[in-house]
């Protein structure tokens, strides 16, 4: 493959190796071979028709997309964020901007104005990049209003048609052939990645190197024993630490082709798994299940294995049995600050995490990650992929170092929030519930106080609450007089759709 004249392939290595470093090794040993496809339905979800490219093609779209990235005067180790859908461009684009030396900010796509607004101020974003339309949702307008709101935003870029006036389009871009510039050199510990966590005191931002990111990546690749290029389906929207690192991370450590499934679309996903011949599935564990007990794996030939993540870990323990044919791997997800691995055994149960470091030739979470229960009664972790920095709580002035010294929590954990307990029998870690006052749905967390904050500034009378719910943890309900009153008025507030929908009209009416 001839490489672009002006281009610094040829870098100095610091040490580990960067995420850019690992992909261009997939790039070298098999340019030719499929890296990244698209949903099929990909016209449904943001209008433009789905695209499969292969790890050369890939590496000139991200060469040309990270070479726009530095000619549009982003400072190396700024940060861009990404708010798309699972589709080749956020892909393209999360790569491209670890070329350019930049860390990338995921942005959920349930996210309106609001909150994008904060979460920009927040991390100081100097560009922002989203699609025109996603879900039949104008998200380019959004990105808009909310860059407004953001003096640090300096660029904002968009892929789709009609794109608003301002936004720069990243369509010709991907097909550009010009010669990039000249890249800055990467180093693994960078700041990478930044997301976002709801923790008692609010809307957090959880930075990470790309040594932590990679940590995150190859957990999954170990416990799952995801063999060296791997198709993967993955359903998962790359809009947390768990969902980068169980599909795009993940598929970079093991060289692996990334299929993706924009959730959600049983024939399509059923049809793109049968058509790529992919052997590893990676859904959310109550979809997996539920697939499992209607036998689905079973008509893939190819398909070895499914990793199912838990968004609510403790509803894991009182799962169903996999029964399926393809081993099953669990993943619990503790907010943004880390999570732990477990491929269940013969019998098809959720295998017991245990404290400390896994035995070697034991199934549960490898050395990445451990488990502790805390003096609190919560689950701690600890390993390399937990930001530590992120979490670690100020410091009082008048603090002692033997007050820090004799905290509850080991100086090398962060403590989750997530209720936990020693088996008193077998020693296992049993997780009870969620962080008290947090309110789960699906991915998305929210502070219950907040709940009743959003349902004071409508009209008198109006309630907003949450109910328990198996399949995604919580579900949001609201009464008021005049439901679509009350939707217009949250969706004027730049609340996500969450929260406007609990006022759906119900019984049939329209």
């Amino acid at each position: 493959m001839n490489m672009p004249s002006g281009f610094d392939r040829e870098r100095v290595s610091t040490g580990a190796p960067s995420l850019d470093e690992i992909f261009m090794r997939s790039v070298a040993r098999k340019p030719d071979e499929l890296a990244f496809a698209d949903p099929i339905d990909k016209a449904r979800v943001t209008g433009q028709p789905p695209r499969r490219l292969t790890f050369a093609e890939a590496d000139d779209a991200i060469s040309a997309l990270a070479a726009h990235f530095v000619g549009a005067g982003l400072p190396v180790a700024s940060i861009i964020a990404l708010q798309l859908p699972n589709t080749v461009e956020l892909m393209l684009t999360t790569l491209a901007a670890w070329r350019a030396g930049l860390a990338v900010a995921l942005l959920p796509l349930l996210w309106r104005q609001a909150e994008l607004t904060d979460a920009l101020n927040r991390v100081g974003a100097r560009a922002l990049v989203t699609c025109a339309r996603i879900d039949g949702v104008n998200h380019a307008d959004i990105a808009m209003q909310a860059a407004a709101e953001v003096f640090s935003i300096r660029h904002v870029c968009g892929f789709g048609d009609r794109l608003p006036e301002g936004m720069v389009s990243l369509n010709g871009v991907l097909a550009d052939a010009s010669d990039p510039l000249l890249l800055p050199e990467r180093d693994a510990r960078r700041p990478a990645l930044i997301t976002f966590d709801v923790t008692a005191e609010g809307l957090r931002a959880v930075p990470r190197s790309e040594a932590q990111t990679i940590a995150g990546g190859l957990a999954i690749v170990l416990d799952a024993e995801i063999r060296l290029g791997a198709r993967i389906a993955s359903t998962i929207v790359p809009a947390s630490f768990v969902g980068l690192c169980a599909s795009l991370v993940a598929a970079l450590v093991s060289s692996s082709t990334l299929v993706l499934h924009h959730p959600f679309d049983l024939s399509a996903l059923l049809r793109q798994i049968a058509e790529t011949e992919c052997d590893l599935l990676i859904a959310p564990a109550p979809l997996a299940l539920r697939l499992g007990e209607q036998r689905l794996p079973l008509k893939f030939r190819t398909l070895r294995h499914v990793i199912g993540l838990w968004r609510s870990p403790e509803q894991a323990g009182t799962s169903v049995s996999w029964t399926a044919k393809p081993r099953l791997t669990d993943v619990y997800a503790f907010g943004e600050v880390g999570f732990l691995t477990a491929r269940r055994d013969g019998d098809g149960n959720a295998v017991p995490i245990f404290p400390g470091p896994k035995p070697e030739g034991a199934a549960g979470s490898t050395m990445v990650s451990e488990a502790v229960v805390t003096r609190h009664g919560t689950l701690g972790l600890k390993g390399a992929m937990i930001p530590l920095a992120a979490y670690a709580p100020p410091r009082r002035r008048d603090q002692s170092l033997n007050a820090v010294l004799s905290d509850p929590l080991p100086l090398d954990y962060v403590d989750t929030g997530y209720a936990a307990r020693l088996d008193r029998k077998t020693g296992a870690v049993c997780i009870t519930s969620p962080p008290s006052g947090m309110i789960a749905v699906g991915g998305y967390r929210f502070l219950a106080r907040d709940l009743n904050e959003w349902a004071q500034r409508l009209a008198p009378g109006t309630m907003l609450t949450a109910l328990p719910d198996r399949l995604s943890g919580h579900r949001l309900a609201g009464r008021a007089t005049d439901n679509a009153r009350a939707r217009a008025a949250l969706a004027e507030l730049g609340l996500n759709p969450l929260m406007s929908e609990a006022f759906r009209d119900r019984g049939g009416s329209a």
